[in-house]
């Protein structure tokens, strides 16, 4: 059976294929040949859109206000080597087909996420109104949850059309796609992931408490109240693109992705003499971050950077979170539409907070005497910690435990609250649960925690579309077809996930960083190969669903 990927729904254009075509991505004049181009923000879309612009012979200047690396973020446990804990982006669907071209470009290994009820995680316990179940397979769960998980294969069938949809994506049929799909934009775009749940014929037959349960634990990576207003055209995307399936973390951490890229030399280069790297064009480091952002009579730009240096280039492109053009950069009204601006600033982030400890040892692999199972397990409860991962780094080796990962309403409750204060309430959460076990005695040295929304540079963890955003969505993705717009909105682009149609996702970003690039160079004169056309190329026929005014 041919493996579902990110192929669309909306927009479904052969990424994948595209970056790895022997033809390559475009060719730019000779007179453009090393023109430069400003990068706002080195996370995954500004190095994927380096790197692949470096490869055509354009000059990408990369500004980073924060830590390299964006939302791939890596930080390591003191006095041990190896040991991480995943603050931003930590498991990666198989069907992110683009971003993995880059993780096998690099040579970066990886590893089953240990998500609940997967061979991974070992054993999962789900902890839910002061009940508590432990389980291996879903078989070993109470029937509760199997019609809960039932109910919602039933509603995603009837209510979109799932398996069709599904097998469209798998054969890469585009035609039957958009028959599919570009109707449930109509027909859901403006209700809500709860709406989809409770209004279904499934769930009407169950009881408020199954839709509790659905909310609280869910299925698959966990409990899915924290979506239930976002749009449910967000959630289908996840569904049937199985996001939320077959997924896997990076051995050392994801952040070496874009740190490995940043220093990559590739086989195949324009203009530019074998062995160049971005950090080569870059003089070793990103430029600081861009406090300011004009355009030009000519048709350039000019960016400053925190230091007051100001630097012109011939084409720019924003990754930074849309909300940062508003409040930490001084950019130009005049380079977007008004139109285009209010998707901006109505974009919705989502919060999230994180907590880790590093233990001893994976201890929680020890057997119970009395009962045979493991001491501790993956953990969903409806308590604070709402979801707990186990990482073995190997026998007798120092492990990590997230002790929580929360969103929204959870996520705030901790938002002020130092690190030991975070772990304290997770540590009590979790003796409720496994009251003869000592976590506190395996813990060694200091925890790692993170708040997005707290972070000036993020002020928010990713998108969350809510109902009637496709319009908003729509207008942001499609930025990079320039060609319509007047001369003073052209040649200024944007990128990542929050511009796509996969936000929390980084094929988001990795889509829309190639989006860009395209547009960058139609932007600079530059042509597509015809045995390889480009998402510029493709978008009049295969592009989205226009909404409605």
């Amino acid at each position: 059976m041919k493996p579902v990927t990110l192929f669309g729904p909306d927009f479904p254009f052969d990424y994948d294929e595209w970056i790895k075509h022997p033809a390559g991505l475009g060719v730019l004049p000779e007179a453009v040949h090393g023109a430069k181009i400003g990068i706002i923000g080195a996370g995954a879309a500004g190095v994927i859109a380096g790197y692949e612009l470096m490869k055509l012979g354009a000059h990408p200047v990369l500004f980073e206000a924060g830590q390299f690396g964006g939302r791939l973020r890596s930080q390591a446990f003191e006095g041990a080597k190896g040991v991480i804990a995943e603050l931003g982006g930590m498991r990666f669907p198989v069907s992110s087909t683009g971003f993995y071209h880059y993780v096998d470009l690099l040579g970066i290994k990886s590893a089953p996420f240990p998500n609940p009820l997967t061979s991974a995680a070992g054993s999962t316990v789900i902890d839910l109104l002061g009940q508590t179940h432990y389980a291996e397979t879903l078989d070993d769960l109470p029937p509760l949850f199997r019609e809960v998980a039932n109910a919602y294969d039933a509603a995603l069938e009837d209510g979109a059309n799932f398996s069709a949809l599904k097998q469209a994506i798998r054969d890469r049929d585009t035609k039957r796609i958009k028959e599919i799909w570009n109707p449930l934009v109509t027909t859901w775009d403006e209700r809500t992931f709860y709406d989809f749940i409770a209004s279904s014929d499934a769930f009407q037959k169950l009881s408020f408490h199954h839709r509790e349960v659905f909310g609280q634990v869910g299925f698959g990576t966990g409990g899915w109240d924290s979506d239930f207003p976002n749009s449910m055209l967000e959630i289908l995307r996840v569904n049937v693109t199985e996001c939320d399936d077959h997924q896997r973390y990076m051995i050392g951490g994801v952040e070496q992705v874009p740190r490995e890229l940043w220093r990559h030399t590739p086989d195949r280069l324009t203009h530019w003499p074998k062995g160049t790297s971005l950090s080569a064009l870059n003089n070793g480091a990103t430029r600081a971050g861009a406090t300011r952002i004009r355009g030009l009579t000519n048709g350039t730009f000019e960016v400053t950077d925190q230091w007051k240096r100001v630097e012109v280039f011939d084409a720019v492109l924003v990754t930074c979170q849309s909300h940062l053009l508003s409040t930490q950069i001084d950019t130009e009204e005049q380079l977007f539409s008004q139109e285009l601006w209010m998707a901006l600033d109505r974009t919705r982030y989502m919060q999230s907070a994180k907590t880790f400890v590093m233990v001893d040892r994976a201890f929680w692999k020890d057997k119970d005497p009395d009962t045979g199972r493991d001491r501790m397990s993956m953990t969903l409860t409806d308590r604070m910690t709402r979801g707990t991962y186990l990482f073995d780094n190997g026998p007798d080796k120092p492990s990590v435990i997230c002790l929580s990962y929360s969103w929204m309403t959870d996520a705030l409750k901790v938002l002020p609250l130092s690190a030991k204060h975070r772990v304290d309430l997770a540590l009590s959460a979790l003796a409720k649960i496994y009251p003869s076990v000592d976590i506190r005695n395996h813990i060694l040295g200091d925890p790692i925690t993170v708040s997005w929304e707290a972070d000036p540079n993020f002020l928010g963890a990713f998108k969350g579309a809510l109902p009637g955003h496709y319009r908003y969505n729509y207008r942001m993705f499609g930025h990079f077809m320039q060609d319509n717009l007047p001369a003073h909105e052209r040649g200024i682009f944007m990128a990542g996930d929050g511009v796509s149609w996969t936000p929390a996702w980084v094929e988001g970003a990795v889509q829309t960083s190639l989006n860009a690039v395209a547009g960058i160079v139609r932007h600079l004169g530059g042509t597509f190969p015809r045995e390889n056309p480009s998402p510029v190329d493709a978008y009049p026929e295969l592009g989205p669903e226009k909404p409605s005014t």
